[in-house]
């Protein structure tokens, strides 16, 4: 495992990092040992959010007593205001046990109204600002799924950190948003590394992404053998080969461009249905297991109802995604699962 600087943060951390979702999914007795595996193998960097229900908790209770700075904690909000933002970094601190976070992230920033309300008079951007100022936080990170979006924050200057998916499938971050980080010193943090759950080849994934050393990619876990997968890789030498090439050639071909890319084009919905969140309902499933996808979405999937099918953002969407049939389906398999979740006495 090598160690490389942050940006210019003055932070030095693994170069491949801990993504905190899958580990939701995991009891705290199953959850702890793979944390601790991947920091025993030379993971010192763990993101995770305030919203990824009990996540920080379980980061709390693997890194107790663990001596700081030889581990970095990013963690994240999608509160838009000073008083939330300021409650969220208070219970982040007490979930992960810690007194200080390394990174503390504007979560999901993809909309301009997003943007407008972090900046703007008691916005979020305030409340982080003090937090920092009392050291709770020492360095402020961005995340967000638009391109557009996440080059204007990053020439804003007020990040230290950006995050973005960056994956063989979604390569479009490397043509102007990493070099305008690089630019300016901004730590490169890669979401997504398989694809939020689509791509199942983590040695194709990490032979394009090594490519990049300087970016940081934040695969989640959720057992101990895949932390090893994962880890044992970064041993070789990266080389990538022609017919390498061709299966992530062979990947593309087989997603098209129908998949959902929470760029959030199609937001709003004159209905107000989160099309957005909705539209990944088979990967959270995929990924958290179908009871706790059921409720981890409730509040996004219960809004799929109000759908007229008016194709209002199948007219938005930059894919030409059918999205009231997509969320049609999903809004079946939601149901299945809360089924299955009530026969199952959860």
């Amino acid at each position: 495992m090598r160690y490389l600087m942050l940006g210019d943060t003055g932070l030095q951390v693994s170069e491949v990092g801990f993504g905190g979702i899958p580990i939701i999914r995991l009891t705290m007795e199953e959850a702890v040992p793979v944390l601790r595996r991947a920091f025993d193998r030379g993971v010192t960097f763990f993101d995770t959010a305030n919203v990824y229900l009990d996540s920080e908790e379980k980061m709390g209770r693997a890194f107790k007593g663990l001596a700081r700075p030889g581990l970095v904690l990013a963690t994240k909000s999608l509160k838009r205001d000073r008083p939330g933002v300021e409650q969220d970094i208070d219970l982040s601190l007490r979930r992960l046990g810690t007194d200080y976070l390394d990174i503390f992230q504007c979560h999901q920033v993809s909309q301009e109204t997003d943007y407008q309300a972090i900046i703007g008079p008691d916005g979020a951007l305030e409340g982080v600002v003090r937090a920092r100022a009392a050291g709770k936080i020492r360095h402020l990170g961005v995340t967000s799924h638009n391109l557009e979006m996440a080059i204007k924050l990053v020439k804003t200057g007020l990040f230290s950190v950006i995050q973005f998916p960056f994956n063989f499938t979604e390569e479009a971050a490397q043509k102007e948003l990493h070099p305008l980080a690089r630019d300016r010193g901004m730590g490169i943090l890669a979401m997504k590394p398989f694809g939020g759950g689509l791509l199942d080849n983590a040695r194709l994934c990490f032979k394009f992404l090594r490519q990049f050393p300087d970016i940081i990619p934040l695969p989640g876990w959720d057992a101990v053998e895949r932390v090893d997968e994962v880890v044992d890789l970064y041993a070789a030498e990266n080389v990538v080969t022609p017919a390498d090439l061709a299966e992530m050639a062979r990947y593309r071909a087989e997603l098209g461009d129908k998949f959902c890319r929470r760029c959030e084009y199609c937001q709003p919905c004159p209905q107000g249905v989160m099309i957005t969140p909705a539209m990944l309902y088979g990967v959270v499933a995929h990924r958290m297991g179908a009871a706790k996808a059921a409720g981890f979405s409730a509040k996004y999937m219960e809004t799929v109802r109000n759908c007229i099918e008016c194709a209002e953002c199948v007219e938005r969407c930059p894919y030409g995604l059918p999205i009231p049939d997509r969320l049609r389906e999903y809004l079946a398999l939601y149901d299945q699962h809360r089924g299955e979740a009530v026969n199952d006495g959860q």
